[in-house]
């Protein structure tokens, strides 16, 4: 290496070019992310954000491939064609009600300001610059199914950032498994004929009190949860029909395979005590605890605390860390890190409407500069290494 090659891989040049690469395009990244966020769309069902993510990233000299490995609203965006490739991930899918009260408007954001900083360092650091939309986070497992289907294998670095109320480092995510309930009776007038009916709303009400008696013996580290959105068509008709969706989460696939065996065996005592039928399908192949490239994450966290960052918050409002991700299982087979970056909103926290309305403005707009950055840099630092 040169001494002009030298000066201009310097880190105090690196982390200059960076910044100021991030900072030009900051209007049009907080732009994107306050798009995303006026208009959210559900799992599978992201079409415009899809769209609006790709549209930037081809502005800013990304090969762009739409509709990436069939699934409609995937992306994959690529710059360079360097030995070693990083990956950056974009959700941007939201909340049924809530909107985007996880963030991940400013998910995209920071992925597209780290995937156009990294881009001017693509020739001279032989690198590849890839970008990964990964649709229906929330529940759908996008990233397992484009996984099933060769993305992201290969990837020397994968990297994304979550917003939280506060910065914590190291994603410990919960595995989890996503269901749908289902219970099939035989309806009948509830004041005429009520012993003709086969009612599974009972059902469901016997599944839930064994549910809440076996949480007493469940060990630490585990949840059950979920809703029933299908109770019943009418007070005065036997329900003959009724669905939820039900969560099982554990330290681990390997614990969580024993968990949901005992969670079924709830629901089939519902169906038992009910005679009813039952069928436990599933919402999506579980996701898996994460495995963190610890190197990859030291830099990120130096990074961020030189940006001004905080990893100091009390570890009661840190918890965001625990949150099931479809990145767990990426992680699985490439190094990754998915650290998070605070709004700096506790009490407010994800997946409330209070957290929604902070995923726009100030702290978001910052939130935005800091991750693309701190990302970008951790990129640069990992691969040279």
């Amino acid at each position: 290496m040169s001494a002009e090659q030298a000066t201009t891989t310097s880190p105090a040049v690196q982390r200059a070019r960076v910044l100021e690469a991030v900072t030009s395009r900051q209007a049009s990244l907080i732009g994107l992310s306050e798009t995303l966020h006026a208009n959210p769309e559900l799992g599978w069902q992201e079409h415009r954000a899809a769209a609006w993510t790709a549209d930037y990233l081809a502005g800013h000299g990304f090969k762009v491939e739409r509709e990436y490995l069939g699934f409609p609203t995937a992306i994959r965006a690529v710059f360079g064609t360097g030995t070693r490739r990083v990956g950056l991930m974009a959700e941007y899918d939201a909340l049924p009600g809530l909107g985007h009260a996880c963030g991940h408007n400013i998910i995209t954001a920071v992925s597209c300001g780290a995937a156009v900083a990294l881009a001017e360092f693509a020739a001279e650091r032989d690198l590849t610059v890839e970008l990964y939309g990964t649709p229906a986070e929330e529940g759908g497992g996008g990233k397992i199914e484009l996984l099933k289907k060769g993305a992201f294998l290969g990837l020397d670095l994968a990297m994304m950032v979550h917003p939280s109320p506060v910065d914590s480092a190291e994603a410990r995510p919960y595995a989890v498994a996503h269901n749908h309930v289902e219970y099939r009776g035989k309806s009948a007038h509830a004041a005429a004929y009520p012993d003709q009916g086969v009612n599974a709303n009972d059902a469901f009400i016997v599944a839930q009190v064994a549910l809440g008696l076996l949480r007493q013996q469940l060990p630490p580290g585990t949840r059950v949860h979920g809703i029933q959105t299908r109770g019943g068509e009418a007070p005065n008709a036997i329900p003959e029909k009724t669905e939820g969706r039900w969560y099982v989460r554990a330290e681990s696939l390997a614990q969580l395979g024993k968990l949901e065996e005992r969670v079924h065996r709830c629901f089939e005592a519902g169906a038992v005590a009910s005679g009813c039928e039952l069928s436990v399908t599933p919402e999506s192949e579980p996701y898996s605890e994460f495995r963190t490239d610890l190197r990859a994450l030291e830099l990120y966290v130096g990074h961020a605390e030189s940006l001004g960052r905080d990893f100091n918050a009390p570890p009661e409002q840190a918890t965001m860390n625990r949150a099931s991700t479809d990145m767990g299982n990426v992680s699985q087979l490439v190094p990754a890190i998915h650290p998070y970056i605070g709004l700096g909103c506790f009490p407010a926290a994800n997946h409330q409407p209070e957290f929604a309305a902070h995923c726009v403005g100030e702290a978001a707009n910052l939130a935005i500069h800091d991750g693309a950055a701190a990302l970008a840099l951790t990129a640069l630092d990992y691969l040279a290494e």
